[in-house]
């Protein structure tokens, strides 16, 4: 996909919530800053844009220590899988985590968040398509790990669904899930699907190639 600016991302984001009955300011957008570098980064936020998403925990660590020292008013969103040992430094630095998936994490979360003051938004993370390949918890798993989960500040379901096949009926399945177990919290489309999540309901989006075009490193 070609780069293209904030505001024609933005600009489709509203479309798309128009066209389902909702607003904009409904939809957060995330831009996937993985791998960027600091400057694309900061020109990104020059332009108004404050909700970025990271991988992994160390590389966040490295890249955003000095940019939430200049800009402090980022939300920094880890959506990529998080290992155990690595909860209490996500906790830290994060002020939403999308990749909760099982309950040994959700244990883990949940001692990084009563020993710190803080307590970032968590959604539960679902492998809506049941690949083998893929992090998140088996949809026929998730009543338990909301279950588990109750002692965390969950907010909403994440997934990514299968590559190369219609998104749709994947998200409507994820919006489905989220209303069964009372959760508002939608985080679901990338930077090839991201308008079709967001006339299923998305709140959350998460677009990388769209914003930065081709990724770095």
């Amino acid at each position: 996909m070609a780069e293209s600016s904030l505001a024609e991302v933005e600009a489709r984001i509203g479309k798309a919530a128009a066209l389902a009955g909702r607003k904009a300011g409904d939809v957060t957008l995330i831009a996937v800053s993985k791998t960027q570098p600091a400057d694309r980064i900061e020109a990104l936020i020059g332009e108004g844009q404050r909700d970025f998403g990271e991988n992994r925990v160390q590389e966040a660590r490295d890249k955003w220590l000095a940019l939430r020292a200049l800009y402090p008013d980022v939300r920094l969103h880890l959506i990529g899988q998080l290992q155990s040992n690595k909860a209490e430094e996500a906790v830290a630095l994060f002020d939403a985590i999308h990749s909760v998936d099982r309950p040994s994490l959700v244990a883990a979360l949940a001692r990084a968040m009563d020993k710190g003051a803080r307590r970032p938004d968590c959604f539960l993370q679902v492998n809506i398509g049941d690949e083998p390949q893929k992090g998140g918890c088996p949809v026929a798993d998730l009543p338990a790990l909301v279950e588990a989960a109750r002692i965390l500040p969950v907010v909403g379901l994440m997934c990514i669904p299968p590559a190369d096949v219609e998104a749709a009926p994947y998200f409507a399945l994820l919006a489905k899930l989220a209303r069964r177990h009372g959760f508002t919290g939608l985080s679901m489309g990338m930077s090839a699907d991201y308008e079709t999540a967001v006339m299923v309901g998305a709140t959350h989006v998460r677009v990388g190639t769209a914003l930065f075009g081709a990724r770095h490193g």
